[in-house]
Order: structure tokens, then C-alpha cells, then sequence
């Protein structure tokens, strides 16, 4: 694990947990962005920063985040964001790491599976491939992002995904993908409702509202107080990797409600 520093100069703390099958870099625009607001904390979970680690677990994750802001005297959080994998990590952070958040938003964030674990053990699988193949492939992965949507403005979008695609061929591995999609869909949470004064928000992109329908219902169910914002015309993830700006304009919106 590896967590990134921005805005040091800023009283109120924000942490930034990444979502999967993304290189580190990607998320540093927004990161950037909030830092001109809050001290950001971006944490790229084992498996992701290229230091040749492994991806384990979300509860590891989780718990190896806090420890790691504990030992530099951070006992309390105004804001938690967490995206896909680093949403279930901000679920699992809120239900059981012992740390003060005001306020938390889980975008798009993934929840366990109530399945039996052979049915289990099978959707992981076919994730696996799919990961596998879309990064170790150009075609596969221009198949499921398309270069002219998931291009940010200025850049070239073959030098983009040729960058991508030589990071993950060379950090992400099996095990670590694997694993990935096993825990983020498996890990472990205490009975549900979980109290908490945290205020939170579930955000999801249009265009995923139907795959993120269960989701939102366990993470109200975990946490009632829970409000959901749908961000119009967009995709899973893309507010947070496509627009740094539009993504802190709705992040301090949630921070200005009371």
C-alpha cells in the first residue's frame, strides 16, 4: 500500500480510496483538485503503486489505510471517498476501523454478495477473465473503454492507453486480480444496521443505476441514514477519473449540506 500527500497546507482532512484495474496516476487530477480544498490522503491499495506487492483483501486494505494515518496522528476524518473497490473499502472502514468520519461518500461502491459461495467462487471467475484479458489486450481493453470517451481532454489517446496497458501487464497479476474481484464482492461486515453519526452519500452514474441497485440497498440497509445522489449521462467510476473539477464541485456540495 501506498498513500499520496496533497494540500498538506489544509486544516480539514479528506482520504481518496482508489477503485481497481487502474494504474495509481489516474486518480491524481481529482486528488490535485481537493487538495486546493482539503489534505488529501490518496491511498493505492497492494497490487496497484508497482512496488511488486499483492493484493490481498478489502479488510486489509481497510485496516492498513487507517493504521497507516494513525501512526501519522490522524484520528479523524471530515471527509471519506471511496470509489467501486475503494467504496466497499469506505463501507468496511465506516462498519468496523475505530475512526471519527463526518462525512463519507461510497461511489459506485460494491457490497458483499448474499450468494452461496460456490455461485460465489463463480462470478469471481468470470471477473477474473474479463480483468485478465482487458489488461493484457489493447483491442480487449478499447473494447470496454472506449479511447474517446475515457481520454481526458489534451491527451493522446494511444500514448494514454499504451501507458495503462504497460503498467498493468507489468504490476497487476493474476493473484492480485483475482483477488480483487473475490474480496470486493465477499468481505466481511458486522450485523447490520451499523450506528454511526458519519453522514453519507451513495453516488452512481446513470448509466449504472441498474447494476448498483443492490448495492445501494445494502449501504442503506448498513447505514440508514444514507442519502443517494445519481450523477447524469455517466458511467461507473467516470466523475472521479474523467472530471477532477465537476467531481469536487460535488463533493464540496455534500460538504456545504448540513
Amino acid at each position: 500500500m501506498k498513500i499520496f500527500e496533497y494540500g498538506k497546507e489544509n486544516d480539514r482532512i479528506a482520504l481518496i480510496l482508489e477503485c481497481t484495474a487502474e494504474p495509481w496516476w489516474v486518480f491524481e487530477s481529482s486528488a490535485v483538485e481537493l487538495g486546493k480544498t482539503f489534505h488529501v490522503f490518496l491511498s493505492i491499495a497492494d497490487g496497484h503503486e508497482g512496488e511488486g506487492t499483492e493484493f490481498t483483501s478489502i479488510e486489509r486494505y481497510a485496516s492498513d489505510t487507517i493504521s497507516h494515518l494513525k501512526q501519522l496522528g490522524i484520528r479523524h476524518l471530515d471527509l471519506l471517498y471511496g470509489c467501486s473497490m475503494g467504496g466497499a473499502c469506505a463501507v468496511r472502514i465506516l462498519a468496523c476501523e475505530n475512526i471519527e468520519v463526518d462525512k463519507a461518500i461510497i461511489d459506485a461502491g460494491i457490497t458483499p454478495y448474499p450468494y452461496p459461495k460456490f455461485i460465489c467462487r463463480m462470478i469471481a471467475a468470470v471477473d477474473f477473465v474479463s480483468i485478465w484479458l482487458a489488461t493484457r489486450s489493447m483491442t480487449v481493453m478499447k473494447l470496454a473503454a472506449p479511447p474517446e470517451k475515457w481520454t481526458s481532454e489534451g491527451e493522446d489517446p494511444k500514448e494514454h492507453y499504451q501507458r495503462i496497458i504497460e503498467f498493468e501487464r507489468k504490476h497487476y497479476s493474476p493473484k492480485t486480480i483475482y483477488n480483487v474481484f473475490w474480496s470486493a464482492n465477499n468481505y466481511s461486515m458486522p450485523e447490520l444496521p451499523i450506528k454511526t453519526d458519519t453522514k453519507i452519500e451513495y453516488w452512481y452514474g446513470e448509466n449504472e443505476k441498474k447494476a448498483r441497485s443492490n448495492d445501494l440497498k445494502y449501504v442503506k440497509k448498513a447505514f440508514p441514514q444514507t442519502k443517494e445522489k445519481m450523477m447524469e449521462g455517466l458511467e461507473h467510476a467516470e466523475l472521479l477519473l474523467m472530471y477532477p473539477k465537476k467531481f469536487c464541485e460535488e463533493v464540496m456540495r455534500f460538504w456545504g449540506e448540513e
